[in-house]
């Protein structure tokens, strides 16, 4: 009897790690099926150093690192080998035009530059960082989206630039880089805040100009799901980076808390969040998968990391059910499929797009996006799924 009670004991123990990971990988493979070419995660039609490709190959790498199959690595070293000449020279990408979300995709470049040692991709690194040293700022020295939309911050620039910069500071010894990527961040929330709701406003206009700023804060009208999502991802990632001793760190840790309390009011009885955060019961608004995704990543890092208390893995796993129960489809080649994923949404530009209720609820939406899916991977580690 004592036999079997150990050997039942021993089962117990050892399932849950037979599980561990398994939506993670079941998902990863997806990917790779449905997208041979990491290029064409996002559904991208051409060789590009695209944030999105980052962010799916970041997620593909953390599925390595957890598995140690290195067809992951395989999948990602291709992409970033074909995207990037022997002079670290990165294919059509423009420096000139101070866009801030090609940088992403510079943050997959560490583990492949230490696990294949080629300069290369130490050289494309330190061009992504030249632009940042350069990039125009606003008056406080945030630093703009893109020099098309002069004098904005927006929230999505925070995650595309601040872990990459963050990182690089620390695996390079750029400590004057640490104080900057913080500053980024008390200069963002300062502009995007909203005190009321606890929620950031997807973006700020210093010059009070756009059409969809609000001429008194120069704020966006409207809290956008995965813009906070951005955000939310962009503090958690940032502080694996920020020295335990750095006197600012307290305030980045504080906004950690302050959301994740501020999101469990704006959670669906699902678990899943809406395009529009705080506008659920609005006609046509609906649960979306990104920001549902960001959001189940972001609670679960944070608490594994120690950032906020333990109660708030419940938040996350009611996420990850909701997901499941929800937006994932299992396909009958046994794949998966991540649905009603927004495709794009932003503001100005041509057509002007005005940050509106309407604009946000209309945008185009699809399968499988990987500002999704990529979150989407990242989450089910974190929570061992």
């Amino acid at each position: 009897m004592r036999k079997y009670f150990l050997i039942f004991a021993v089962l117990l123990f050892v399932t849950p790690g037979l599980k561990a990971q398994k939506t993670a990988i079941q998902f990863a493979d997806s990917e790779m099926k449905r997208f041979p070419q990491a290029w064409q995660l996002d559904h991208g039609s051409r060789l590009y150093f695209g944030y999105s490709q980052g962010l799916g190959c970041l997620a593909l790498l953390k599925v390595w690192n957890a598995t140690n199959d290195k067809k992951y690595l395989d999948y990602v070293t291709k992409w970033t080998d074909t995207v990037i000449n022997d002079k670290g020279e990165i294919h059509l990408y423009k420096p000139e035009t101070y866009n801030i979300d090609y940088v992403n995709a510079g943050k997959v470049l560490f583990d492949v530059y230490k696990q294949t040692g080629n300069n290369k991709y130490k050289l494309a690194m330190d061009r992504l960082v030249e632009q940042m040293r350069n990039h125009p700022r606003t008056l406080e020295g945030g630093f703009w989206h893109k020099l098309i939309y002069q004098h904005q911050i927006w929230l999505d620039g925070l995650y595309m630039g601040s872990p990459f910069l963050a990182q690089y500071a620390v695996t390079f010894n750029k400590p004057e880089l640490t104080d900057d990527v913080v500053n980024q961040f008390l200069i963002c929330a300062k502009h995007t805040y909203d005190a009321k709701t606890g929620l950031y406003y997807h973006a700020w206009d210093e010059s009070k100009t756009q059409k969809w700023a609000n001429p008194t804060t120069g704020q966006s009208p409207n809290f956008w799901g995965r813009s906070i999502g951005w955000w939310y991802m962009a503090l958690v990632d940032t502080l694996d980076y920020i020295p335990e001793n750095h006197p600012k760190r307290p305030e980045l840790l504080r906004m950690v808390r302050e959301l994740a309390e501020t999101l469990t009011r704006y959670q669906d009885k699902t678990g899943l969040w809406y395009q529009v955060v705080d506008k659920g019961s609005q006609s046509g608004n609906y649960l979306e998968a990104s920001v549902s995704s960001m959001f189940m990543y972001s609670y679960a890092k944070a608490v594994n990391k120690g950032y906020i208390d333990t109660k708030y893995k419940k938040v996350a796993e009611k996420a990850y059910n909701g997901l499941m129960d929800n937006l994932i489809v299992e396909n009958a080649d046994g794949t998966l499929k991540l649905t009603k994923c927004c495709a794009v949404a932003g503001l100005g530009g041509t057509p002007y797009r005005d940050g509106s209720f309407e604009y946000y609820v209309t945008e185009r939406i699809r399968d499988n996006d990987a500002k999704a899916t990529g979150p989407f991977i990242m989450g089910c580690l974190e929570l061992k799924k």
